[in-house]
């Protein structure tokens, strides 16, 4: 059944080759009128080659390596263009699971939220939830929400997330670019948008390794935290 919402699937993807046909696969199978762009970021290897033969509707090869915030963005954009009413960010690494899309979708096919965050700390599940030290930083980004805008979001650094139309044009112009999930909960909530979570299982990434390694931690936090008080303190872009 063709879903009620015109829907984009986004998947963001660098140096993927081995994890990222088999990830359109298992969508498109799951979700047979979906609609899956991958955003080969940048990639040295054969990650744009696999998405189109594994039966992406369309891949989008960025001339350098962006970023994770860049590349998403660029999803956004190409949502907001084609006139895609929803969109969810979908990695391209194989940590998550297609039968895990209609809980983070139907929130927004019902209308009850502008963004979804699918959460691997909301229920006990049996599905991969990190490293304890990654963990650890995740509570931190809990307690300075929880502070900064009010809310309780147990999954900051949650990349599988889904979109109404309205977050779809807002963030196509104001995405932050770095580590772009913390900081855009923070910059969200300032402004006024819905967010929900959904509890979600993930997967152990199939290949590749993490670009957040343990010596890069300690700077991840604090150069996170500094964006999220700098985005906590700015004036919001637009009342809603």
């Amino acid at each position: 059944m063709r879903d009620p919402l015109k829907t984009l699937a986004i998947v963001p993807a660098y140096n993927e080759e081995k994890a990222v046909g088999a990830v359109v696969r298992s969508l498109k199978d799951r979700h047979p009128s979906l609609d899956v762009l991958v955003v080969n970021d940048g990639s040295t290897d054969e990650t744009s080659a696999k998405a189109r033969a594994s039966g992406a509707s369309a891949v989008i090869d960025l001339p350098c390596n962006l970023g994770i915030g860049g590349a998403v963005q660029t999803g956004f954009l190409y949502a907001v263009r084609e006139g895609y009413e929803a969109a969810f960010q979908f990695d391209g690494d194989g940590q998550h699971l297609a039968g895990e899309v209609d809980r983070i979708i139907g929130p927004i096919r019902a209308g009850e939220a502008d963004v979804v965050i699918g959460s691997r700390f909301l229920a006990a599940t049996g599905g991969f939830r990190s490293t304890a030290g990654r963990r650890t930083g995740i509570k931190i980004f809990e307690w300075v929400n929880s502070i900064l805008i009010g809310r309780r979001i147990t999954d900051n650094t949650s990349g599988f997330r889904a979109y109404n139309r309205t977050a779809l044009d807002f963030l196509s112009k104001h995405y932050p670019s770095d580590y772009p999930e913390p900081e855009a909960v923070i910059l969200l909530g300032r402004n006024g948008f819905r967010l929900k979570e959904v509890p979600v299982e993930m997967a152990e990434r199939t290949a590749g390794a993490s670009s957040i390694t343990a010596f890069r931690s300690v700077y991840y936090m604090v150069k996170v935290l500094l964006a999220v008080f700098m985005t906590a303190l700015r004036p919001p872009v637009q009342t809603r």
